[in-house]
């Protein structure tokens, strides 16, 4: 979800001036080629984990519901199954005068040079449960928001386990995004690790233009340049940045779970679309879903971050 409105409570904890700041991560000149079609995951299992993480058995995954754990508890399995170590973070939080509790679920794949310098990969897993009927069907399913960043997350690390990285990769799917970015907070105001760059996916399943938005590179010169050097021809997805505040459209720099990692300074690069008609509607469902873009988009950041995890010095 594209949030805008987000607990001035939480916001207090951490430094306001860093909004504006510069970071300062370091890309080698290495690496200069990458193949951007390379398939590093099944695109089968990507459209079978998706469809079932939407469908109507999980109730549209609001924090707090058995259907949210059952989502947590579908993720946990996947990672025990791939002999991925889960780390489970229960959090308590209060909104609208009542006290909320939720849990993020993390695994790490420790890095073969850098153990101790961390790439945070995030989605966040709920969604907004069971609201007003549209169309007689009252559960907003979050095909989109954000099964889709979820599914690609459970794949990505998959993938890592197999393809060890250079840098520390912890894979976190956080909880209660659409209750003010509640999982992502906790985590950054608790976590003592050294976390080097966040990367975000939250809706990136579908977009009429083929087009995916990059939000983050504004604030990190050496991000900017290495997505500016992406020849256009290289990919079966267009991909663009913005919505970082500068470029007219709205921006995004607070809107997802990149927000607190943002706040803190650490650099951070947002994927998602811009919204559709079926944005927190019953409709975002699997059906309007479009599986190539989805597929191009997933095996992108897939190899994007394989390429900045071997470019990062």
């Amino acid at each position: 979800m594209k949030t805008h409105l987000i607990s001035t409570i939480v916001l207090i904890l951490v430094s306001t001036n860093l909004i504006s700041q510069e970071n300062n991560l370091q890309l080698n000149n290495q690496f200069q080629t990458v193949d951007y079609s390379l398939q590093t995951i099944s695109k089968t299992e990507l459209l079978k984990k998706i469809e079932y993480l939407s469908s109507d058995i999980f109730k549209g995954r609001k924090t707090g519901t058995p259907e949210n754990k059952k989502a947590r508890n579908y993720i946990i399995d996947f990672f025990i199954e791939k002999d991925l170590d889960v780390i489970l973070q229960p959090f308590r939080f209060e909104r609208g005068n009542q006290t909320h509790q939720a849990v993020n679920v993390i695994t790490i794949i420790e890095g073969t040079e850098n153990p101790k310098n961390y790439i945070a990969v995030t989605a966040h897993f709920d969604h907004v449960g069971i609201d007003k009927s549209v169309d007689n069907d009252s559960i907003y399913n979050g095909a989109d928001d954000n099964a889709s960043g979820t599914v690609a997350l459970m794949l990505m690390a998959e993938y890592f386990k197999s393809n060890p990285p250079k840098n520390s990769f912890i894979f976190l799917a956080l909880d209660a995004e659409e209750m003010g970015l509640q999982g992502a907070h906790y985590f950054v105001n608790s976590t003592n690790k050294k976390i080097i760059l966040n990367l975000n996916m939250d809706m990136i399943s579908r977009n009429e233009n083929n087009e995916i938005y990059i939000c983050g590179t504004r604030f990190t010169p050496s991000l900017k340049s290495y997505f500016e050097s992406v020849p256009d021809e290289s990919l079966p997805i267009k991909i663009s940045m913005g919505h970082d505040g500068l470029d007219g459209k709205d921006s995004w720099v607070s809107s997802s779970d990149h927000a607190p990692f943002h706040k803190a300074g650490i650099p951070f690069l947002y994927f998602g679309v811009e919204d559709h008609p079926d944005y927190h509607k019953p409709a975002d469902e699997f059906k309007n879903i479009q599986p190539e873009f989805y597929y191009n988009v997933v095996n992108f950041i897939t190899n994007t971050l394989t390429h900045l995890d071997a470019k990062i010095e």
